[in-house]
């Protein structure tokens, strides 16, 4: 390909200047060599570019079908360029989040709020993890931050920065008999209808770290998208649920539902935010995850705030 940069930014100079003399000025170079660019792109298309007898400067139409290309490309360019050195010092860049949790907005959102107005030059996208794979999804380089308490260690060149530790309690009815128990064993569901997040059963901690290491399921499993459907089948008598502890605080305090520990020692669990290795010194994505600790430790009294 002939035609380039250096071209078309000598046809803006010419353009915005009207002559020759003080477009060279402009690019910082001879007007001799700026008059040879002109020539060597004339013998290429075998076309002149302007009227050489008119004054002011008139340009042929195959001189203004080059200019109005050049009015098109050389900002796009420059902008482009612009956004990379910015990019390069990390105040500005993209960051695409995926959720895993659906109990997390209570925190997310006023965490994004108080993010955006420090961090203008930020592409800020958020999709539920629910219906896909996010952390694949990261790797590939879809997505660019990650919420989740699934960590997938055979996914090389991720790093997963712990947010907090938080205590995953179960949700009965305050008519239920297991409202009476001190905490609750795998044997107690085995005759119960467990109440999920319509998410696969070996990404739940309640299946893989409760009931499948006893070799036990419940004796039906149902499922609702929202937190709050979810807690009103509950109290419904519907079934019961396991919920992350800070989930079930404004629910208890309705006097809808109780919350028992899974097991005697409780069933704890730690929220990361997982992001690409060589992304995880990004000052926008440190601030961020600076933010949601200093944001959840402030607004949650159950977790343990990482350290």
């Amino acid at each position: 390909m002939f035609l380039d940069l250096r071209h078309l930014r000598a046809l803006l100079a010419i353009h915005e200047n009207g002559n020759l003399s003080a477009a060279a000025q402009t690019l910082h170079i001879t007007q001799s060599a700026l008059s040879h660019q002109l020539r060597s792109l004339e013998n290429h298309f075998d076309t002149p570019l302007f009227f050489r007898r008119s004054r002011p400067l008139r340009w042929t139409p195959a001189g203004q079908q080059l200019l109005q290309l050049a009015q098109r490309i050389v900002p796009e360019v420059e902008r482009a360029e612009g956004e990379l050195r910015h990019t390069g010092d990390g105040q500005h860049g993209r960051l695409h989040m995926a959720v895993e949790c659906h109990s997390c907005f209570e925190w997310l959102m006023p965490t994004l709020d108080r993010y955006r107005p420090d961090w203008p030059g930020v592409e800020l996208d958020l999709s539920m993890g629910f219906s896909f794979h996010p952390l694949p999804a990261l790797y590939r380089g879809d997505v660019d931050l990650v919420i989740t308490s699934d960590p997938e260690e055979d996914l090389a060149g991720l790093t997963y920065v712990p947010l907090f530790r938080y205590e995953m309690l179960l949700a009965v009815g305050r008519q239920s008999p297991l409202a009476r128990r001190d905490w609750i064993t795998p044997d107690d569901l085995t005759d119960q209808v467990l109440i999920t997040y319509p998410v696969c059963p070996d990404r739940l901690d309640i299946f893989s770290r409760f009931l499948e290491p006893a070799g036990l399921e419940p004796a039906e499993r149902r499922t609702a998208e929202l937190t709050v459907m979810l807690v009103q089948l509950v109290a419904n008598g519907r079934g019961v649920a396991a919920l992350p502890n800070w989930a079930l605080r404004e629910y208890q305090d309705q006097a809808s539902v109780d919350a028992r520990p899974l097991g005697e020692n409780g069933l704890w669990s730690t929220l990361y935010a997982a992001v690409r290795s060589e992304d995880r010194d990004k000052p926008f994505i440190d601030a961020f995850i600076r933010l949601a600790r200093e944001r959840t430790a402030e607004t949650l009294s159950e977790i343990i705030p990482a350290r």
